[in-house]
């Protein structure tokens, strides 16, 4: 293979690059699942660029073929530690359908082509890793990891899964953005810390035989508890729920077998600086040249020309993942980090003049605070937007007009476009028509995003989103404003078909309601039960993990498919 150099300088791939540096070791060497894609959307590079802001020189190994040692080899052994991750997202998830076909097209890989990474790729990664260079640390991170850092259930084998840190036979796992801990790892590691010895990193998860040293902690059910009996699993779930605040959030210890899988509190939100710095480093906001041939990588299409503008979701939706990943505590970037890079983004030869997105986890909570986070952290007894939005936390309505109006001005720029998701119950009342009525005038494409997720109110509880008049009366707005600006735009909604509670008659209510309206729903999702989520929860245990109450759960293969077509006849 040839190492690449010009203007766009990637992180080295190869011996070659590494000569072209001028290097003969590498410090960190990251394996990743996804292509590799130098651009901040791609977590392994966001953690390849941080670690070589704070100094450390890194390699990347991208789709390395699990099946022989060479890929893993290709860069040496690194200094410090692997750095492994599956990728943007589940491994499996990436390679089939929830009714586990398998998919046409991974765009994470080159080309779209399917087959380059395994199932469980934490665990066949590190256990490769582990393989060849027995004594070289292994740090595990990403979403994969980050969701299966303690006993859960997995949906792929329908049952109760260990901590993927043991399954992978790694040292440490990061949890959650990671960006701290990870420096934070290096740093120590390079002291000659003993690996052994990071018993005290926040946002970490690791494993030990011996559990006195650790204070201001709480033991939840073990691996073997849960495992056997539903009642349990859900203790668990619901004490390690409460414990994942950042600021009181206790230590969380797990029995399996005869060791303590123990999981740190949550690292600190990061502050304005600390993001804005994340999004200012070195990327080359492009595909490494070595997929051209390929047709570049498909998941860099979709973002290549959109801005991350904040992270973090106080939603609490039953069935995401973010809160769990990202935190619900919001995090936004300033308004001067966020203009500094689409004037980046002019400049490349890709862009034509539209951003197809300024946004992030929701896209309207960008800026919204509440002055209770950085004391108190997300409240243990009470909700941010549920079952309405609470008092204490304030929306960033005028900054996000602000932010508009400055990309506005911007040379090149001739469209901005919200594609991100809107929390539609935020743009109900009198406080968010400048908002809704700039969205509508400027920034919307035709088609607005919104996630009414299901008809049937029952449903709705368990899913914890607001019930359906929430959405009709946003609707309503959404109409009235667009009808008073001359506009025709409409709404793309997303529903979610087989999710807990979701019975025979919830489905017919919402087939009814949709057929009522002549709603034809292009965006239909099977419910999938995301590991450490509460739906997952109910799914595994037919119990909500909060009250006790009995869930209907249709998990019938034929059900599912049923309440699909219900709601989506065409397919």
């Amino acid at each position: 293979m040839i190492g690449y150099m010009a203007d766009k300088m990637f992180l080295p791939i190869c011996k070659q690059d590494m000569k072209n540096r001028s290097w003969d070791e590498l410090d960190v060497i990251l394996i990743t699942g996804d292509a590799y894609v130098d651009h901040p959307s791609f977590g392994a590079a966001v953690i390849a660029r941080v670690l070589e802001a704070a100094g450390f020189k890194v390699g990347v190994i991208a789709q390395p073929d699990w099946k022989t040692s060479n890929d893993f080899l290709k860069l040496g052994k690194p200094k410090l530690f692997f750095g492994v991750t599956a990728g943007n997202l589940d491994s499996i998830l990436a390679n089939y359908t929830i009714n586990r076909s398998k998919r046409k097209k991974d765009d994470y890989s080159p080309g779209g082509k399917i087959g380059l990474r395994p199932n469980r790729a934490t665990i066949v990664y590190a256990n490769k890793v582990r393989e060849i260079f027995p004594d070289t640390p292994i740090v595990l991170g990403g979403i994969e990891a980050s969701l299966r850092r303690i006993a859960h259930y997995d949906f792929w084998s329908d049952n109760v899964r260990r901590s993927v840190l043991l399954d992978a036979k790694a040292d440490l796992l990061v949890y959650g953005m990671g960006e701290k801990q990870i420096v934070e790892i290096a740093k120590r590691l390079a002291k000659s810390e003993d690996v052994k010895s990071l018993d005290d990193i926040r946002g970490t998860v690791i494993v030990r035989k011996i559990i006195g040293n650790f204070k201001y902690c709480i033991e939840v059910p073990s691996f073997e508890e849960i495992e056997k009996n539903k009642d349990k699993f859900n203790e668990a779930f619901k004490l390690f729920y409460l414990e994942s605040d950042p600021v009181k959030g206790k230590t969380i210890i797990q029995k399996h077998g005869d060791r303590f899988v123990i999981q740190l509190p949550p690292e600190k939100p990061l502050s304005q600086r600390e993001l804005d710095g994340i999004y200012s480093l070195d990327y080359a906001r492009l595909p490494h040249p070595i997929y051209d041939e390929e047709g570049g990588v498909p998941g860099f299409e979709t973002i290549k020309n959109s801005i991350t503008s904040h992270r973090g979701c106080n939603g609490e939706c039953s069935f995401c993942s973010l809160g769990f990943h990202q935190g619900r505590i919001v995090q936004s970037r300033s308004k001067e980090s966020i203009v500094k890079e689409v004037e980046i983004l002019t400049k490349e030869n890709y862009f034509k003049g539209t951003i197809t997105d300024i946004g992030g986890p929701t896209a309207n909570l960008y800026a919204a605070h509440c002055k209770l986070w950085e004391k108190r952290g997300a409240c243990k007894d009470k909700q941010c937007l549920m079952p309405s939005k609470c008092q204490n936390l304030k929306l960033g309505y005028d900054e996000a007009l602000s932010l508009w109006d400055r990309v506005k001005k911007i040379k090149g720029v001739k469209h901005i476009f919200i594609g991100s998701g809107l929390r539609y119950d935020l743009l109900t009342d009198k406080q968010s028509d400048r908002y809704l009525e700039a969205l509508c005038r400027e920034h919307v494409s035709g088609y607005l995003k919104i996630a009414p997720e299901h008809t049937a109110n029952k449903v709705l509880e368990l899913m914890n989103k607001p019930g359906i008049w929430v959405y009709e009366r946003f609707m309503k707005r959404f109409q009235d404003i667009n009808r008073e600006l001359g506009k025709k735009q409409f709404i793309v909604n997303y529903f979610i078909t087989s999710h807990p509670g979701a019975d025979r008659n919830a489905s017919l209510e919402m087939a009814h309601y949709l057929s009522e309206r002549k709603i034809r729903p292009e965006q239909i999702q099977d419910f999938i039960p995301l590991p450490m989520t509460a739906s997952a929860a109910m799914y595994w245990t037919g119990e909500s993990p909060f009250t006790g109450e009995n869930v209907y759960v249709p998990k019938d293969i034929k059900e599912r498919k049923w309440q699909r077509v219900l709601v989506q006849p065409r397919t």
